[in-house]
C-alpha cells in the first residue's frame, strides 16, 4: 500500500525518522523500477535543530521545498557528486526531513549494479545516503516530486519493525552542528548488513 499523504505531514519528524524504518521506497526512473527497505534514516527538524538546512528560517532555493506540506522529495547535492534523498514531513512552513540513509534492496538490483558500475552485490551497493540516490536514480530531477506519484514514492508492505532492533545514534557528518550533533536521531535496523559504516 502507497503510504498516504497523511502519512508525512504528521509533526513529530523523530518518530517519523523511527516509523519509516521497514517501509519501501521506489523509483521508475527511465521505465526502470528500483527499491528496498529503508534501514537507517536521520531527522532533521526546522525548529532548533542547528543541524537542519532550514535552521532560524533559513529560506534560500535550495531549502525553499523544506517548507512545503509533508509527501515531497528533497533532494540536494553534497561534496559536488552526491545527491541526497530527504522526505519532507510535518505542516507546512515546519521545515523537517528525514533523510533516508540506507535500504536493502529488493526490487531492480541487476540495474542498480549498472548504476553504481558494480559487478555483484555488496552492501555498499545502497549502505549510504550517496550510494543510495545513484543505486535508485535520484537526482535533482527529483527536487520537490510527489511522493504519493509514480516516479518516486513509498510503500507499506506491513512490516514493523520492533522498538528492541531500532538503534540510535548522533547523526553522521554535520560536526558544525555544535550541540545538537550529539542528538540521537539517527536511527537504523540493529545487525542489518545493508545499515551505512559511519567514517
Amino acid at each position: 500500500m502507497k503510504l498516504p499523504k497523511s502519512f508525512y505531514t504528521r509533526p513529530d519528524v523523530v518518530h517519523l525518522a523511527q516509523e519509516l524504518l521497514g517501509k519501501y521506497v521506489y523509483t521508475c526512473v527511465n521505465g526502470m523500477l528500483t527499491g528496498g527497505m529503508i534501514v537507517e534514516t536521520e531527522a532533521y527538524s526546522g525548529q532548533n535543530d542547528k543541524a537542519c538546512h532550514a535552521h532560524l528560517n533559513r529560506r534560500t532555493k535550495r531549502t525553499e521545498i523544506m517548507y512545503h506540506e509533508g509527501g515531497v522529495a528533497y533532494v540536494y547535492l553534497v561534496y559536488g557528486i552526491y545527491h541526497l534523498f530527504n522526505i519532507i514531513t510535518n505542516t507546512e512552513g515546519n521545515a523537517d526531513a528525514v533523510l533516508v540513509r540506507a535500504i536493502e534492496p529488493e526490487v531492480g538490483v541487476e540495474e542498480m549494479l549498472l548504476r553504481r558500475g558494480m559487478a555483484s552485490i555488496k552492501p555498499n551497493l545502497t549502505a549510504g545516503p550517496g550510494v543510495l540516490s545513484i543505486a535508485l536514480g535520484i537526482d535533482k530531477k527529483l527536487y520537490g516530486a510527489d511522493l504519493t506519484g509514480s516516479t518516486i514514492w513509498l510503500e507499506d508492505k506491513g512490516i514493523t519493525i520492533p522498538p528492541e532492533q531500532i538503534v540510535s545514534g548522533p547523526r553522521i557528518g554535520i560536526d558544525y552542528a555544535e550541540e545538537d550533533a550529539l542528538l540521537p536521531w539517527r536511527f537504523w535496523v540493529k545487525g542489518n548488513k545493508w545499515v551505512s559504516k559511519k567514517k
